[in-house]
């Protein structure tokens, strides 16, 4: 009787759980389908007011990080994100805080009603609410108080969930609900307290956000970190009610101490945000070409390549371009943008500055295609006399016959001077103007033939743009800087294809302060790269632009109001910073230089004119003309005499130089009593540079890789090399030799012209 009596017990505890299971269930099911009900008799409500936020003007990187951002209109931060981004920890945290039968009302929920009614009725006073997410969503629509208030923002509930699913509502309120402060949005909130997204968010981190909307100030974990570690606390304990998280992760992460601090808002590209503030504000946020983490990394190395000149140079601008999309991947317009000494807000991408000899490459490069200079001609680097105008070379010395790729590796004024004479100061400036450098308002006789040594202003924006067409073979491209922006800039040739290709050529060389880089290895590509330095005038500026085909790097140095520095010469103090900027850029797998095909075709030239040869030139060799140049003119300097031999007419210029010093053979043929770096190299010990003596080589394994540049002391010299007696091939400024490396002891020789010989043992052994 008494064990049929404890099953009866039972009995009617287990029926008394099954009808409340069942009386709930029918519960929520009324109240959704009355509330369904109800909104079919209640007109549509327009859903974008409750569900659209207004995000803080944002520019993001090309990856969608954030670069910059701005106070909205009603100075908040907010910071949209989809839901679909969101923690798992946040949405469970959310719904277990704020609505636990989201899913399954219908936008009031009557369980939570009754409860708070009867919670209320009990206390005498409000102690609890009923409000859903989807009412607090329309609350800033339907603001009110009392009885009528809620009311209202139930019927408007009611209507927005007719209108939008779950997740948009969830989403919007996740995008809305107020953090703390001046924080709205659990993207701003997450990156303020934690310096993370709300996309990275920990468990503990989730449930503190999640118990701030109710009450942000009061929880506002800066003012009152105790009360928000009790709410956060309160809102794990909910999520443990709910299913969503164990036992265990309760006393784990309940037993943290609350760890949140300060995290501003990122900060780069500062000068490049408050050109586009406007149109942030008109478009909410930008997609940039800017890589961020590029643009970080190149910002502190401005900085720090400053510091080695004590204050002599305090400000520097940099752009980083890609040469096959035309994207901006770092611009920077100052050394610090929060610095008034140097007047740091002022954008010097943009500042008017003397270009010194940056601009020496396009005056060439337009005597080329308007068919007045082969790229191997020679010039008479002498002291010309113009009347009132008398140029000089940098170091002031004269260096006798150079050719033209000497004369601009080199930068000399002299030959260059003489190249925009013979193409002359009008066609040149229209030329720049089709380049985009603006600014060339005056007559030509204002600038004159010192418009190629830098008396005019370029803004560096416009010297990476003219480079870049440079690096694109002559098709010219505004630099990109918001990627919707490129699907409207047009490309337009301003050079043939041999002209530009001819031109690298000239420019290519290694950076001064290494030698071509040894071993190719998989993280450290050995690159081809073209480089040009300006000095302007009075060592007030300092520039160098450097390209391949992966990229365009271009450097500005200088004092922001004008102040002169002797330690201001491109060379030296911007040279160094583009390098190491070049160096710390990724390699792509795409080739870095272009192929000759069909752009340059081999010429025979007399190999002390450099140009096209004559009948009577004992001495030829070839080069790489541009396959567009006409072969209109040849060297008149070898002619037949009466009896049959050959003389030599050099122009009168040169009768008091030592003619018997022209070399026989070479490509940039000098002559004269200058002691000039060819000569030294001819007298100088040959002596290899790579591959080092002794040393030992570990390949890499990869294919394709493991090689190593043939390099001696003798860089404007012709080489021939061999390995283990074996013919490898020739070498010279122009043309770099490598080898394949194969395990094994090697010994590596080569010989010059004039019969000197060097050479090198070292080991190679397998990776």
């Amino acid at each position: 009787m008494i064990l049929r009596g404890k099953y009866a017990f039972f009995r009617k505890i287990a029926a008394c759980g099954v009808a409340a299971v069942a009386l709930l269930g029918l519960m929520l099911v009324f109240q959704g389908t009355v509330a369904r009900g109800v909104a079919l008799f209640l007109p549509r409500l327009d859903a974008a007011p409750c569900l659209e936020a207004r995000p803080s003007p944002m520019l993001l990187d090309r990856e969608g990080r954030l670069l910059y951002a701005f106070l909205n209109d009603e100075e908040q931060w907010l910071f949209p994100f989809s839901l679909e981004t969101a923690s798992p920890h946040l949405i469970n945290a959310t719904l277990a805080a704020e609505d636990k039968r989201f899913y399954w009302h219908a936008g009031i929920d009557l369980c939570a009603v009754l409860r708070a009614a009867w919670s209320n009725a009990r206390a005498g006073d409000i102690v609890s609410g009923a409000s859903t997410l989807t009412m607090q969503l329309v609350k800033q629509q339907y603001a009110g108080r009392g009885f009528s208030g809620k009311a209202a923002q139930a019927l408007a509930a009611i209507r927005l969930e007719r209108c939008a699913d779950k997740d948009a509502i969830l989403g919007a309120y996740l995008n809305r609900a107020p953090y703390g402060g001046n924080l709205v949005g659990a993207e701003a909130a997450a990156r303020r307290y934690f310096g993370k997204s709300a996309s990275e968010v920990t468990l503990d981190e989730a449930a503190l956000l999640a118990g701030l909307p109710k009450s942000p100030t009061l929880m506002n974990p800066f003012l009152h970190p105790e009360r928000a570690l009790v709410r956060r606390n309160a809102v794990l304990a909910r999520m443990r009610e709910e299913g969503f998280i164990s036992e265990d992760l309760l006393r784990v992460h309940a037993a943290r101490p609350l760890e949140v601090s300060w995290h501003e808002f990122p900060v780069l590209a500062p000068h490049t945000a408050q050109h586009l503030r406007e149109r942030a504000r008109r478009d909410g946020s930008l997609v940039l070409a800017l890589d961020g983490v590029l643009q970080a990394r190149l910002e502190n190395l401005v900085r720090e390549h400053l510091r080695q000149f004590d204050n002599q140079i305090n400000n520097a601008a940099l752009m980083v371009v890609d040469t096959r999309s035309c994207e901006i991947l770092a611009r920077i317009g100052s050394a610090d943008f929060y610095n008034g000494a140097i007047q740091g807000q002022y954008d010097a991408c943009r500042a008017p500055r003397a270009p010194g000899s940056a601009l020496k490459p396009f005056v060439y490069a337009l005597a080329m295609e308007r068919q007045r200079l082969y790229p191997t001609e020679a010039f008479l680097d002498r002291d010309l006399d113009y009347g009132i105008y008398n140029p000089n070379n940098f170091d002031g010395e004269f260096n006798g016959l150079v050719s033209a790729g000497e004369a601009l590796r080199w930068s000399l004024n002299i030959p260059a001077v003489q190249v925009l004479e013979r193409m002359g100061v009008d066609p040149t400036l229209e030329f720049l103007r089709s380049l985009g450098f603006g600014g060339f308002s005056r007559v030509p006789e204002y600038y004159g033939l010192g418009l190629v040594l830098g008396n005019c202003e370029v803004r560096l924006e416009a010297l990476v743009n003219a480079y870049l067409a440079l690096a694109r073979l002559g098709l010219a491209q505004e630099a990109v800087l918001v990627r919707e922006d490129s699907a409207t800039i047009q490309p337009r040739r301003v050079l043939s294809e041999g002209v530009a290709l001819a031109l690298w050529y000239m420019l290519e060389q290694p950076f001064p302060d290494e030698p071509w880089t040894n071993l190719v290895r998989p993280n450290d590509r050995t690159q081809r790269i073209c480089w040009k330095t300006g000095t302007s005038s009075g060592y007030r500026d300092a520039w160098a632009v450097a390209f391949n085909g992966h990229y365009v790097v271009g450097v500005w140095l200088g004092n922001t109001d004008g102040h002169p520095s002797h330690r201001l010469i491109g060379a030296q103090a911007a040279l160094p910073l583009a390098a190491r900027v070049f160096r710390s850029l990724p390699v792509p797998s795409a080739p870095a230089w272009p192929p000759v095909e069909g752009r340059l075709a081999q010429v025979k030239v007399c190999a002390a004119t450099g140009l096209p040869a004559g009948p009577w030139c004992p001495v030829t060799s070839t080069a790489l003309f541009p396959a567009e140049q006409y072969l209109h003119r040849q060297c008149d300097v070898h002619r037949p005499s009466d009896n049959g031999t050959v003389e030599v007419h050099w122009p009168a210029e040169t009768r008091n130089w030592d003619l018997a010093k022209v070399p026989a053979a070479r490509e940039s043929a000098r002559t004269g009593a200058e002691d000039s770096a060819a000569q030294r190299d001819r007298r100088r010990k040959l002596a290899i540079k790579t591959p080092v003596q002794n040393a030992t080589y570990v390949l890499s394994g990869e294919e394709g890789l493991d090689r190593i540049r043939l390099e001696a002391n003798a860089a404007r010299e012709t080489l021939q090399w061999y390995c283990n007696g074996r013919y490898l091939g020739v070498s010279d400024y122009h043309s770099p030799l490598f080898m394949e490396l194969t395990p094994g002891e090697q010994e590596v020789s080569c010989m010059n012209a004039g019969g000197q010989t060097a050479k090198v043992t070292f080991v190679v052994t397998a990776g």
